[in-house]
């Protein structure tokens, strides 16, 4: 296959060191991303490119607008390539295999949406009803409301909204709506401990029609241990967690309940996985011998340093009891460790596809676990394949697959720099994100003079600089601190003007 790549004349060496076997056109720009379709056109015009001489022309990822106009004038099919030159090898691999590439799209984005195609075909061949109803004949799946679970389905998530009766049901609703607009399947309202909400268990209908109005129709499970709040719940939840040997008796239900091997009451919790799994598989015979109908057993995932003997505790419970379908709440994990949760979200969810877990169970109730719904979404999905690795999609956030390769041969003159005094000006700016934006007040003195508020900082600086005259020291501090915002605001962290954004770790 005869390929011509395009690029300017700083990414050449690049573009010929990693698009080997192809024929390298360097236009006179210096930076490609620079490069236009109709520029390209010229170009290649210019130089006497004809349509017998390639059967493919791949452009820069980073170009603006569609390759249809180079192949429309040139009469060879053109195509985006990747945004990074570094990935041509891979783009290169997948075209002679057959991969279709877009004249709109970067090949590098095209290879996640086909990974995510393909999540999406998984899942709705899980949806068939057919599927479904066979599936369902299975003892290692059950039904909680309308929502298939077990062994034959991806893991559901549960998103707990804490302590639901202190939010209210405007704030609850609110945070069910993110969670399951971040990925969740089913909604927990977590009761508060200690306390006795009743009149609150009465807003469950009309918190779950909130939910359907806005387009979901997702189970509703229930989270208290106190067996008045239970009772009352009974009519209006699809599943009930926390229920252990101390209120075992006094709730019987046809409805699935999650089963732990505790007594509340005592204050009994056997800690060594031996003991554990038998408690557990002992409350299991009576809960059934009593009249529950569905159950689900959860081993309790402690936090660190009792995380090794809670995961051997699932293991073995797994081994003795194949068909049962599992919770585990992996939130206890991320919440009571200082460390990112995006790892220990991929991981968790990785031993849960392991141990065939079929509930993962959490909460975004601090700074850090925020995020953690999607996560936990996005590595179930990486979980439905063979291995977690080169699907086109992934969880790297800020540590990359593969290092870039971005530098340039340096100017004989080089200077080493200096900072020099700021001088103060006039106006100057306070900038914030909420909302989803940045926001930015400029003052003269103490008097605020005007607002910019929106969600990209080139627009920003552009608008304050229609404005006002500032000096380019100003103008490249603003750009900075904007995309520190900026970055903020992709990553869910917290913006303080000045101040860093990350520790000095590495």
């Amino acid at each position: 296959m005869r390929i011509l790549l395009v690029t300017g004349k700083l990414a050449e060496p690049i573009v010929k060191k990693y698009g080997k076997g192809c024929d390298v056109f360097v236009t006179p720009v210096s930076v490609a991303a620079f490069l236009t379709p109709e520029l390209i056109v010229r170009y290649l015009k210019k130089s006497g490119i004809k349509s017998e001489d390639y059967d493919l022309i791949l452009i820069p990822g980073l170009v603006r607008g569609s390759a249809q106009l180079i192949e429309d004038e040139i009469g060879i099919p053109a195509f985006k390539g990747p945004k990074n030159a570094m990935d041509l090898p891979a783009v290169l691999r997948a075209v002679r295999k057959g991969f279709k590439l877009s004249k709109e799209r970067p090949a590098d984005e095209l290879f996640s949406l086909s990974g995510l195609k393909k999540v999406e075909d998984i899942r709705n061949r899980t949806r068939d009803k057919r599927y479904i109803e066979k599936a369902l004949k299975k003892p290692w799946n059950i039904l909680i409301g309308n929502l298939p679970v077990g062994r034959d389905f991806p893991a559901r998530i549960l998103g707990e909204v804490v302590d639901a009766p202190k939010l209210g049901v405007e704030k609850t609703v609110e945070k069910a709506l993110y969670y399951l607009r971040e990925g969740a399947d089913i909604i927990d309202i977590g009761m508060v401990a200690g306390e006795t909400n009743l009149d609150f268990i009465e807003e469950i209908p009309a918190i779950r029609e909130r939910i359907g109005e806005n387009g979901f129709d997702v189970p509703i499970s229930f989270d208290s241990l106190n067996k008045a709040e239970i009772e009352g719940a009974l009519s209006y939840a699809d599943l009930f967690l926390s229920v252990d040997e101390s209120n075992l008796e006094e709730l019987v239900t046809r409805k699935p309940v999650v089963l732990i091997p505790t007594n509340q009451k005592r204050g009994f919790f056997p800690t060594k996985p031996f003991e554990r799994v038998e408690f557990l598989e002992r409350l299991k015979e009576k809960a059934l011998d009593l009249g529950y109908k569905t159950l689900i057993p959860d081993p309790i995932l402690e936090h660190v340093p009792h995380l090794a003997r809670s995961i051997r505790a699932f293991h073995l419970y797994r081994e003795r009891n194949p068909k049962d379908v599992l919770l585990a709440g992996v939130g206890n994990v991320v919440e009571l460790y200082d460390a990112d949760s995006v790892g220990m979200n991929a991981l968790l969810a990785g031993m849960a596809r392991e141990l065939s877990i079929s509930l993962l169970l959490t909460t975004e109730t601090s700074a850090k676990a925020k995020g953690s719904v999607r996560e936990l979404r996005r590595a179930v999905d990486m979980n439905l394949f063979d291995m977690p690795k080169d699907l086109g999609f992934s969880l790297l956030i800020l540590k990359e697959k593969r290092a870039q390769e971005w530098k340039f041969e340096s100017a004989k003159k080089i200077l080493e720099a200096k900072e020099r005094p700021v001088q103060l000006e006039q106006v100057y700016f306070r900038i914030w994100v909420e909302g989803g934006k940045i926001w930015v007040n400029a003052y003269r003195g103490m008097e605020e003079i005007l607002t910019v508020v929106g969600d990209e900082p080139n627009a920003i600086i552009d608008t304050i600089l229609e404005r006002f005259e500032i000096s380019p020291r100003h103008a490249f501090y603003l750009g900075r601190e904007l995309e520190k915002a900026y970055a903020a605001l992709k990553l869910r962290r917290s913006y303080v003007q000045e101040m860093e954004l990350f520790p000095d770790f590495y």
